[in-house]
C-alpha cells in the first residue's frame, strides 16, 4: 500500500512540474532529476511515520508547485510575460530581478 501511495506522490509531483515548467526543458529536466533523487534517497525508509511525514512533504511540494509557481515568458516586445491561472488565484507574485534573468539567458 506505501509503494502505491509514494508512486502516486511520485507522478503527482511529476505532472505539477510539467505543468508550472511547460516549454522550460531545462527546468523540467532538472525538477524530474531533483525529484526523483529525493525518491531515491528514502527509498529505504521503514517506519511508519517517516514514511507518513515523507508523503505529506510530497503532496504539501505539489501543492505549491501548483499554485505558487508561475513562469514569465519572454515577449515579441523584449519584455516578460506572466500568465496566471485560476489556481494561482490570491498567491503573491515575485518578479524575478535582472540577475535572476541574466543567468537564464546565459
Amino acid at each position: 500500500m506505501v509503494t502505491g501511495e509514494a508512486l502516486i506522490a511520485y507522478r503527482a509531483l511529476l505532472r505539477a512540474t510539467r505543468k508550472s515548467f511547460a516549454g522550460d526543458t531545462e527546468m523540467l529536466k532538472a525538477s524530474a532529476s531533483e525529484i526523483r533523487k529525493k525518491f531515491e534517497e528514502n527509498r529505504h525508509v521503514v517506519s511508519d511515520s517517516d514514511i507518513t511525514r515523507l508523503l505529506e512533504e510530497a503532496r504539501e511540494a505539489t501543492q505549491f508547485i501548483s499554485t505558487m509557481i508561475v513562469q514569465a515568458k519572454l515577449n515579441e516586445r523584449g519584455g516578460y510575460e506572466v500568465k496566471a491561472s485560476q489556481e494561482h488565484a490570491g498567491a503573491t507574485l515575485e518578479l524575478p530581478t535582472e540577475e535572476m534573468l541574466r543567468k537564464k539567458s546565459v
